[in-house]
């Protein structure tokens, strides 16, 4: 069957996104957990945070594509420094971004209602999917909205109406 995704389907997820705890929402296009090739919809909203992590034992690429809004995407070193970081979205120019193997990364979502393709080697097991950053605070602890404050600051990126 195909599948498409439009503006009303991504609307819709923003107002699920908006309203829910997490602050995002996903819309798998995959059908099953152990297909080989990983596939789905994310809209995030300011107010998000993913901790960092990468995709390791088993190694795995992600790669994000911008459809709405505007995505910081941040990959680190190590002990927590940012080696590179690129804004996708459509007043930047930049568009997608295939994350390596087993490589530090999280995500901050610069606009309201921001959608982004994604795709990753499967299949997934929520056991060993991601290994997440031990120099950065965990989901659903105190300090997360600060990580991403200082993490923009950093980078010199001001959004002040984003928290």
């Amino acid at each position: 069957m195909m599948k498409i995704v439009n503006n009303d389907t991504i609307l819709e997820l923003g107002k699920q996104a908006f309203t829910s705890e997490r602050k995002r929402v996903n819309m798998n296009l995959h059908e099953v957990a152990d297909d080989p090739l990983q596939r789905m919809i994310n809209v995030l909203e300011p107010g998000t945070y993913l901790c960092p992590h990468m995709h390791k034992n088993p190694d795995k690429r992600e790669i994000f594509v911008i459809l709405r809004g505007s995505l910081l995407v941040c990959l680190f070193d190590d002990n927590g420094k940012v080696k590179s970081h690129v804004v996708l979205g459509r007043d930047e120019g930049n568009y997608i971004i295939e994350i390596p193997p087993a490589t530090w990364h999280s995500i901050i979502p610069l606009a309201v209602h921001t959608a982004v393709f994604e795709c990753k080697d499967g299949p997934y097991n929520p056991d060993d999917d991601k290994i997440f950053a031990p120099w950065a605070p965990a989901e659903n602890s105190p300090g997360t909205l600060e990580f991403n404050k200082k993490l923009l600051k950093g980078l010199g990126l001001v959004f002040p109406d984003l928290f």
